[in-house]
């Protein structure tokens, strides 16, 4: 029996405080422990339901740091906001964690959402939507082709030239992180990948069969473009994420149990790639998740 579709890990945003020492440890248990991707979220600061505030590492310069310390494992920002980032800027550091990793990247991309990073921070929030096209008409380019010009309502670029390109002919592939219909009317045409988060299809692999055939209906003809997914598993000491999200009585509890079943359920409805989103996530958890992934490779 072979593994019916990749299984990643995202290392910890701001579930805990995480010491840098430690978080490298977790991603190099990662690629021990056989998975096959290890993902960071792109954020900057929460506020908490205890009340607290906590923030996570800095996306780009932690997967460069996380690319430096693997060898196997695709890397990924989930994903990154082209809010945060001038686009050429973001294709620069882009091409630049894509070198470093041998090839090994792939660009998550989306419009951000959380209103009180992009306020804290100083980051436009309004028309995120509208500048996330723009951004994308200029990183797609950058990436593949190496070079760009592109003026318009938000972003200007002159003869950007991209060099180093990145290691990979074409460019590392890109996910977008999105089943809205107005950023899957965007990105389609122009993505390799499409993400939805486990919260919006209530981590039921049904569900998630039913937003495929959505994304199904607006592909454009010709184009062929991944299905990926997020994936929440609780472990016995798991207490909830604390981004806000809940334990609504509709989402579908997947564990270590059964989390073989679940991988091969959304795998047989298209997935192709799953991120892992474990509660809670800690040396101990990525091993026990390892040891299903033993499983599925039988």
């Amino acid at each position: 029996m072979t593994r019916p579709c990749k299984v990643g890990v995202q290392l910890p945003e701001v579930e805990r405080f995480v010491p840098w020492p430690e978080y490298l440890d977790l991603a190099r248990r990662a690629e021990s422990a056989g998975f096959d991707s290890v993902w960071v979220g792109d954020h900057l600061v929460y506020d908490l339901p205890d009340g607290s505030t906590r923030g996570p590492y800095e996306a780009w310069t932690t997967l460069a740091a996380v690319a430096a310390a693997t060898e196997r494992v695709e890397i990924g920002p989930l994903v990154a906001s082209t809010g945060f980032h001038a686009p050429a800027m973001l294709a620069k550091q882009a091409a630049t964690v894509d070198a470093i990793s041998g090839g090994r990247l792939i660009v998550g991309l989306g419009a951000g959402w959380n209103r009180r990073e992009f306020d804290a921070f100083g980051f436009p929030y309004d028309r995120r939507v509208s500048r996330f096209e723009e951004a994308l008409a200029i990183i797609a380019p950058l990436l593949r082709e190496g070079r760009t010009t592109f003026h318009g309502e938000f972003y200007d670029v002159e003869d950007c030239v991209l060099d180093p390109q990145p290691v990979r002919e074409g460019g590392p592939p890109i996910m977008l992180g999105s089943n809205s219909p107005r950023m899957l009317g965007i990105g389609l045409p122009v993505v390799d990948a499409w993400n939805v988060w486990w919260s919006i299809y209530d981590n039921a692999v049904e569900t998630f069969a039913g937003v495929k055939a959505d994304v199904d209906a607006a592909m454009p003809e010709g184009r062929s473009v991944a299905a990926t997914a997020a994936v929440l598993v609780t472990l016995p000491e798991g207490r909830g994420r604390l981004m806000g999200e809940t334990y609504d009585a509709g989402v579908t509890t997947v564990t270590p149990d059964d989390l073989g079943d679940h991988v091969r359920g959304l795998a047989a409805a298209g997935a192709t790639h799953l991120q892992l989103v474990l509660d809670p996530i800690t040396a101990e958890s990525i091993d026990t998740i390892g040891t299903v992934l033993a499983d599925l490779d039988r």
